[in-house]
């Protein structure tokens, strides 16, 4: 899983070395070249688990879908910096999210240490 961008819908395989990564920042990481730059790129969708081409020269937006399964894989980037509002725990290739309805502590400091003299 990327910890760079949370929500990726497909790997990409990057043209260079030929390995799948989720986004440039793990390529990157992981290799000590850079990535190799090109129009034509291979895609996994991450849904239904097949590869497709696109040509970023000549993109649509019938092209935003994945071709086997209709995956909605091109949507805004979800980065860990990102204040949504979710939890995500990452556990080596396991990622859970989940939604943080708690509301934000309306105690001041000065509140809670009386609070804390009182019951604590």
């Amino acid at each position: 899983m990327c910890k760079h961008i949370l929500n990726a819908k497909v790997a990409i395989r990057a043209p260079c070395c030929r390995k799948w990564y989720d986004c440039p920042e793990c390529h990157a990481e992981k290799n000590d070249h850079d990535l190799l730059r090109t129009f034509e790129m291979t895609l996994a969708c991450k849904k239904c688990k097949k590869v497709f081409r696109i040509d970023t020269r000549e993109l649509e937006e019938a092209d935003e879908y994945c071709p086997h399964c209709d995956n909605h894989y091109v949507v805004p980037a979800r980065t860990p910096e990102d204040n949504s509002g979710m939890v995500v725990t990452v556990v080596g290739d396991y990622q859970d999210m989940i939604q943080d309805d708690r509301q934000p502590s309306r105690w001041s400091s000065s509140e809670k240490d009386r609070l804390d003299v009182l019951f604590g």
